[in-house]
């Protein structure tokens, strides 16, 4: 579990970029992010800021709508802007709905850093920094190696249709593959929704032989359907992110690979 360990430095690393970007004497910091309760990534990098807070002595709070709203979502930063934090940390999952209360942010003095999604934007908007992968690069990656493994025809599960972020990696996945891509919108991250969608897909359509999931959130369905209709020798699995399930069932050849934002580690652990 050496790469999930790195999710906690994540958040160490993003409050001292806080720290050396003008908030030198931060005491309150203020996280929003877009990510879901149920989803385990997200999950882990609460759990990060967490220990972050323990690490630096600061007041951290983690703040994220229930579900993938952009409308909460900045409503939540409005809020973590009314209450005058020395820090705020971001994601940018969606320019269009974010742009307002993150220049806001800045226009009131508010060293802002963003996270996970927003590396093509952040420094549009006067955000100090981003801490995070380059997503269309990191899909591009994931299809060069698909490719390697013989895949022609592929879908892209996307639990978040709409998520710039999610939707470069599967730009970049088909630039990568070379091959026809198809993007599943499974219409949430309801882990039945995503099964179904994905078993309609597979049983419409037999040249299909490789999937790139972009969380366990879809992964895991993904994994299911291709057991259920015994397709787990002609279909290869890969995923982003990591969660316990995931790096499982990596370990059990189950799947292909794992991307990960956080740790250059997946390379030794993730069969990359």
């Amino acid at each position: 579990m050496k790469a999930l360990i790195h999710k906690s430095r994540l958040m160490a690393g993003v409050l001292a970029a806080l720290l050396f970007s003008g908030a030198a004497f931060a005491q309150k910091i203020i996280i929003v992010s877009h990510g879901q309760q149920n989803d385990p990534f997200w999950t882990i990098v609460s759990n990060g800021a967490k220990a972050a807070a323990e690490d630096t002595g600061a007041d951290v709070q983690y703040r994220a709508p229930a579900t993938f709203d952009m409308v909460e979502m900045a409503k939540l930063i409005d809020s973590a802007v009314a209450a005058k934090p020395d820090g705020l940390v971001v994601s940018f999952p969606d320019e269009s709905a974010l742009a307002k209360p993150v220049r806001n942010a800045v226009r009131r003095g508010i060293p802002v850093i963003s996270m996970n999604s927003g590396s093509d934007v952040y420094h549009k908007y006067g955000i100090a920094a981003h801490v995070g992968q380059t997503e269309f690069e990191a899909g591009e990656g994931g299809g060069v190696r698909m490719k390697a493994a013989g895949v022609t025809h592929a879908l892209c599960v996307n639990h978040e249709v709409g998520n710039v972020a999610l939707d470069l990696r599967c730009e970049g996945f088909e630039k990568g593959l070379g091959g026809k891509v198809t993007v599943v919108d499974t219409g949430g991250n309801d882990p039945t929704q995503v099964r179904n969608a994905v078993t309609g897909r597979l049983s419409a359509d037999d040249s299909i032989d490789g999937i790139l999931a972009l969380g366990p959130l879809s992964a895991i369905p993904t994994l299911r359907a291709l057991k259920d209709l015994r397709m787990m020798e002609k279909i290869k699995l890969a995923s982003f992110d990591l969660g316990p399930e995931t790096l499982a069932a990596t370990e059990k050849g189950e799947m292909e690979f794992l991307i990960d934002q956080h740790s250059r580690s997946c390379r030794a652990i993730c069969r990359w």
